[in-house]
Parts: structure tokens; C-alpha cells; sequence
């Protein structure tokens, strides 16, 4: 199982990058989770609109989905130009009504909702859910295939629930949007200690911080995370990758 960051911003993408995006891939099968601004451009340095097998959203807010739209056109087009693709299906919850109904687009996307009490199998995948602290309805996710575990907090504020759910995770892909000192409670997101708590307690093997700031010296988040955290930390940054 191979995960590489697309976009890794919180709100809006930096100049020249991207908000939430990822990339997952296990035995030739492309699933990409959030697909926020930004995303479309940066991925077809990676891989083409064409060849995604399927997307999951956490949740609705504008730096997760932004560029849903333009990659449904893009399949679009590429189908005029000859390169006829399958209907790519787009997995999210269907509570937001109006936005759920958005994920489909004639043929070229459906979505398809998932449901949060039961195990997704998505290509090689099996996904579970876990409802976050966030000021709309966010679903973090628990991805497995071959024995291997990547946990996607989505955002959130710290909730202990998050310890079970992401016990003996090989990745933990987690949330970073505001610093030690700073209270993030009430915006729905994490900080730099609450990712490191989480991190050691769930004795997971490596954390990513992501979602991040555009204020202050991110390599602060890493320290901060580390006070709480003994395993390995990365800052996550456009094309970061690990083979799990």
C-alpha cells in the first residue's frame, strides 16, 4: 500500500499547491481520498484524471471537494478526445443532501453513499468510519489492505474515541491545524500536541501531520508533536510518500 500527499494545506492551498488530497494505491488500484483546491493540477503530475478507480470524501467543506468539479470535466473531455473512461464513483455521506447529489455527473461520476456503522470495501480496501469533532459532519477513516493500516483523521478537534480507532495504525495521517499553545476545540481541528498525544497513545508505527497552517514555523509543529510522540514524525508537503 503506497500513500503519497497531492495536497496537504488547511482552508486554501498555498501558491502553486493544493489543499486535502491523497493519493492511495495498492495492487494497481487508485483511490484518492479528499480532492480539494488545487488538487486536479497538482495530481496529473502523478497520475492522469483518467486513471483514478475511485474517490471518498470525509466531508463537504470547500478545501476537501473543491476540485470535484473540474476533475468530473476532465473525465469529460478526456472522453471527447477518445480516451473513454468507466463511471468513477465518488463515496461520501449522504446527510448533506445537496451536496451529496452533486457527486454524481451524467455518466462520467455517481456518487455512492457510504454508511458509517459498516466496513467499505472499495478495490483492494477495506475502509471503517469514525465521526469527528468538526463544525459540519466529517467522517475520519480507518484504511486496511495485506495487513497494513492507515488512519485518516479528517478534521477534527482531539476526541479519545480517536485512540481505539487508530491503535497499532502504520500510518496515522493525521490533522494539524494549529500550534501547542493554541486552542483548536472549537474550530474542529487539532494541534501539534493533540496530534503527538494521539500518536503515542495509540502506539501507532508513524505520523504524518498534515492540514496545516499558514502562519508560523511549521517545523515548530514536529517539535511540539515530539514532546508527546517517541516514534517517527513527518511534515507532510506535496509528493511526500511511504510504501506501508
Amino acid at each position: 500500500m503506497k500513500f503519497t500527499v497531492i495536497g496537504c494545506w488547511g482552508g486554501y492551498p498555498k501558491a502553486d499547491e493544493a489543499s486535502s488530497g491523497y493519493l492511495l494505491e495498492h495492487e494497481g488500484f487508485q483511490l484518492m481520498l479528499d480532492f480539494g483546491s488545487g488538487v486536479l493540477a497538482k495530481m496529473q503530475k502523478i497520475i492522469q484524471p483518467e486513471d483514478i478507480d475511485g474517490v471518498i470524501l470525509s466531508h463537504y467543506h470547500p478545501d476537501h471537494i473543491a476540485d470535484i468539479g473540474v476533475l468530473q470535466h476532465a473525465r469529460l473531455i478526456q472522453g471527447f478526445l477518445g480516451n473513454k473512461t468507466e463511471c468513477l464513483p465518488i463515496y461520501g455521506h449522504e446527510k448533506d443532501e445537496q451536496e451529496f447529489s452533486k457527486l454524481t455527473y451524467k455518466e462520467i461520476t455517481k456518487g455512492i453513499a457510504y454508511q458509517v456503522d459498516q466496513t467499505l470495501k472499495i478495490g483492494p480496501f477495506t475502509i471503517q468510519f469514525l465521526q469527528t469533532d468538526h463544525p459540519v459532519l466529517c467522517y475520519a477513516m480507518r484504511i486496511e489492505a495485506d495487513g497494513k493500516s492507515l488512519v485518516y483523521t479528517a478534521d477534527t478537534s482531539y476526541k479519545e474515541e480517536f485512540v481505539p480507532f487508530s491503535n497499532g495504525a502504520d500510518l496515522l495521517v493525521c490533522e494539524c491545524n494549529f500550534y501547542k499553545h493554541q486552542n483548536g476545540k472549537s474550530a474542529g481541528h487539532m494541534t501539534s500536541y493533540d496530534a503527538g498525544t494521539l500518536a503515542q497513545k495509540a502506539n501507532v508505527k508513524k505520523l504524518l501531520l498534515t492540514h496545516l497552517p499558514h502562519y508560523g514555523n511549521i517545523e515548530d509543529l514536529k517539535e511540539e508533536a515530539a514532546e508527546m510522540y517517541s516514534g517517527p514524525i513527518a511534515l507532510a508537503a506535496y509528493q511526500w510518500s511511504v510504501k506501508l
